[in-house]
């Protein structure tokens, strides 16, 4: 059976920001709640040093499959780090009804998920955006964070500063932009910080964050890669999309614990028990707050579910063309 491609094109012009939040803060709720499952991702060793992952997942009415190649070295010839498919079956027969472009929903989901978990846990008055890291996601999380937000400043850096200054250029111009030449610098004022880099050490410091800001943690993903230091994350109240992955996969969590400078409990739960208010968010205005984003497959399937009925839509109003 013949099955719609979903592409890069189709999912740049039919997964909107704002719906795709909306789409991923339902999503929390259903897999906080038991509604939707998932499986850990697989992460396949290749020979050549690169990853193939597969992460599982099913929702009520459907379930799939995301299949991504990881290869980070891919930016510095212009490709994507980033390449696959989400795979998308009936539940109620299991045939594969969509195939949908992994890279371009990967870039929105995830942005979109850090302004939900932003909406949950920062304080609501926030003005001042952080983005360290300025490629693909930086760029996403600009986008998502404007849309949940009215924010009026952002700062912006990356290792290399051609980036950022790209970044900057795309801004509006009620939105007052500016490229910093350190982290210290970019975060000294935020109430919101989006870490999307590909480091393995910590980048960002205690002593940089000022009291009551929100981070969203999301550039490493592997329990031996970290973004935060661990006096930051001791000092933090720690949230996660996944209880199971973040035991397994963040080595913003798992390294501060293994270093004794936090205990298991320092992790409150997840941003789906946020929502449903079985977990308390912020308690004070000057606590730092820190989401921890691992990705969750439900949040690709949800997405390609959401994208395939718009391409259902599509259809039955152009009379079965497309």
């Amino acid at each position: 059976m013949k099955i719609p491609v979903l592409d890069r094109q189709f999912v740049q012009e039919h997964l909107d920001m704002r719906a795709c939040i909306d789409v991923m803060e339902h999503t929390l709720r259903q897999e906080s709640g038991g509604v939707c499952g998932q499986s850990l991702r697989t992460a396949v060793p290749l020979p050549n040093g690169n990853i193939f992952g597969l992460m599982p997942a099913w929702l009520q009415d459907c379930f799939g499959v995301k299949a991504l190649s990881i290869y980070h070295g891919n930016g510095e010839l212009g490709l994507p780090s980033h390449q696959g498919q989400i795979l998308l079956f009936s539940l109620e027969h299991g045939e594969p009804i969509a195939a949908v472009d992994a890279d371009t929903v990967t870039q929105i989901r995830t942005a979109a998920v850090s302004a939900a978990a932003s909406k949950a846990l920062a304080n609501p008055d926030a003005k001042s955006l952080a983005v360290l890291g300025c490629g693909a996601q930086g760029l996403s999380h600009v986008k998502a964070l404007l849309a949940q937000f009215p924010l009026e400043n952002i700062t912006l850096w990356d290792r290399t500063r051609m980036k950022a200054e790209c970044l900057a250029a795309m801004q509006p111009a009620d939105v007052s932009v500016r490229v910093c030449e350190t982290v210290r610098e970019a975060v000294a004022d935020a109430d919101i910080i989006c870490t999307v880099t590909a480091a393995q050490d910590p980048i960002l410091e205690r002593e940089w964050v000022k009291p009551g800001a929100h981070i969203n943690a999301v550039g490493a993903c592997s329990p031996k890669a970290r973004e935060l230091s661990g006096p930051l994350v001791a000092a933090s109240s720690f949230y996660g999309d996944n209880l199971e992955s973040v035991l397994h996969e963040s080595g913003d969590y798992l390294i501060p614990l293994g270093e004794g400078l936090i205990a298991k409990s320092h992790l409150r739960g997840t941003i789906g028990q946020v929502l449903n208010r079985t977990v308390a968010g912020r308690q004070r205005r000057d606590e730092i707050t820190v989401f921890e984003s691992l990705g969750m497959a439900v949040e690709d399937i949800a997405a390609a579910k959401y994208l395939y009925d718009v391409w259902c839509g599509k259809l039955r109003k152009s009379g079965g063309k497309i």
